[in-house]
């Protein structure tokens, strides 16, 4: 029989379910995604440290799990880390019968190896609905004959999430990856990428590694200033700005340089902070894979996956930047980047968004700027 369970949020609005993987009680932010594939992945993403993920895809769990081997230098061949991330899993209907070739077991199995809460019979689409119009909320799944734990004192930051120590992934052949036009994606053997690691997706590890170039993997608040290097991509994860005040002096002094810059959601954050743009909370957080953006000077519209709650002030563009892609849904900066200079951010991951067609993406142009 399955375990009753109640998801309550911060302002008291209740939905009724049933508890599977962990049967222990979460609490968190109740973030959302709408992505209909993907759940190995978003689960990975250090981005939803310490959230409680909504997936408001009605099935969940179809194909299973893939396999967790690691590569010889440490990096997942599936996921976008080593583990769970999230507290918490809310799905409306739970698959326990999968069909994939690449599966090893079940979404249940491997939460309840990793320790993750869920609950289902929720109205997923209802609950997005609620967090769309009233922005993210604490929320608390609490199984029957639980009781309900407290909200947590602090939210995760890139400390949290982090590599401790400095690792280098040497040079390899390039691949050559081809963009999702088909077109062959920029490489750049013999060069050094210093990423700065805020809790970075493994597929950026992989993708920069297929490109040939050596990658330099640093703690979010290494000075990596004196290393020999030609570029420095700053990865997405969670929290915001305001705890990275390391990074952002780090970063001030790159950017007096001339060296290529690419940074991608909180990376996207500390590069405008270090810029000078002032940062602002989104009315309605950016969540899901169904993120229109533009791209200024040119009609070309992309489908981008995000997940943030701020963004840098459109009136606050500092002296040599500009807005480089614009949220078709709220009119936000979605990207900005250098008039001279090599330097370029944005809020999503160029390398998973839908209808790229052009031959250049913006990671392309950071790499042939190297």
């Amino acid at each position: 029989m399955k375990l009753k369970a109640t998801l309550r949020l911060e302002n008291g609005l209740e939905f009724q379910g049933y508890s599977f993987g962990c049967d222990e009680p979460v609490s968190g932010e109740v973030v959302f995604n709408t992505s209909m594939v993907g759940y190995p992945e978003q689960l990975t993403d250090a981005t939803y440290s310490g959230q409680i993920l909504c997936l408001t895809y009605p099935l969940t769990g179809n194909y299973g799990v893939p396999s967790e081997i690691l590569t010889s230098d440490g990096i997942s061949r599936n996921f976008e880390s080593e583990k769970i991330h999230p507290k918490g899993l809310i799905v409306f209907d739970v698959c326990k019968d999968y069909s994939n070739w690449e599966a090893e077991k079940s979404l249940e199995q491997w939460m309840k190896e990793q320790k993750l809460t869920g609950i289902c019979g929720i109205d997923t689409r209802e609950l997005t609905k609620v967090l769309r119009e009233n922005g993210s909320m604490m929320g608390y799944i609490t199984p029957e004959g639980k009781a309900q734990v407290a909200a947590p004192e602090e939210k995760a930051t890139p400390a949290d999430v982090c590599c401790k120590e400095v690792i280098t992934y040497k040079a390899r052949p390039a691949q050559t990856p081809e963009n999702p036009n088909g077109s062959k994606a920029a490489t750049t053997e013999g060069k050094k990428i210093v990423l700065v690691d805020c809790g970075v997706k493994h597929s950026i590890l992989r993708n920069l590694i297929a490109r040939g170039a050596e990658v330099i993997r640093v703690p979010y608040d290494y000075d990596f200033t004196g290393l020999e290097y030609d570029g420095v991509y700053v990865s997405s994860g969670p929290g915001c700005p305001c705890v990275c005040p390391q990074t952002v002096e780090i970063l001030k002094k790159v950017l007096a340089g001339n060296k290529p810059v690419f940074g991608i959601g909180l990376g996207y954050h500390l590069i405008a902070k270090a810029a000078g743009f002032e940062m602002q909370k989104l009315q309605r957080p950016h969540r899901g894979a169904n993120q229109p953006v533009r791209k200024e000077g040119s009609n070309r519209t992309y489908i981008t996956a995000q997940n943030v709650c701020r963004t840098v002030k459109a009136d606050s563009v500092p002296a040599g930047w500009e807005v480089f892609f614009t949220n078709l849904n709220d009119g936000t900066v979605d990207g900005i980047r250098h008039n001279s200079k090599p330097f370029t951010a944005t809020q999503f991951d160029p390398q998973v968004c839908v209808g790229l067609t052009e031959n250049i993406t913006p990671i392309d142009e950071f790499i042939s700027k190297l």
